[in-house]
């Protein structure tokens, strides 16, 4: 098999993130498994995860993208701690971050101008994060 034929067929891996003491993952295990069935390797972290364990399971894993899951509110604090762990290990540049859950609009922009990717609330379809993530996702 040619470098080129593996490249082509390399599979994207996700790690589906529950930050904080937020208890609620029906939606990040519903994502996970559609992300799965889409052909992706999905890797979840469980519950109540620091930020440094996302970024030790992100690092760790070598996966191509970070989806947090966050319903919390408490998005502008452990995200931002997520994006600059990603930095610190120099696993930031070439990982897809994205959020979903619930983000005020009033939040998004500087999110992402932190370095978060995409954020998609309440009513996105999978289709939409899996045609993006097929998409964006780094080329390694």
């Amino acid at each position: 098999m040619s470098v080129e034929h593996e490249q082509s067929e390399r599979t994207i891996r996700c790690l589906v993130a529950k930050v904080g003491l937020d208890g609620h993952d029906r939606g990040a295990h519903v994502i996970a498994r559609a992300l799965r069935d889409a052909g992706f390797e999905v890797i979840y972290s469980g519950l109540h995860r620091s930020p440094e364990e996302v970024v030790q399971a992100a690092v760790q894993e070598d996966v191509d993208v970070v989806g947090i899951s966050i319903l919390s509110g408490a998005h502008n604090t452990l995200v931002p701690k997520i994006l600059d762990g990603l930095k610190q290990y120099d696993a930031f540049d070439d990982r897809l971050v994205l959020v979903g859950g619930i983000v005020p609009d009033d939040d998004k922009a500087e999110l992402r101008a932190q370095g978060v990717d995409e954020i998609f609330g309440p009513g996105a379809s999978m289709d939409e994060m899996i045609a993006y993530i097929r998409e964006h996702a780094p080329e390694r």
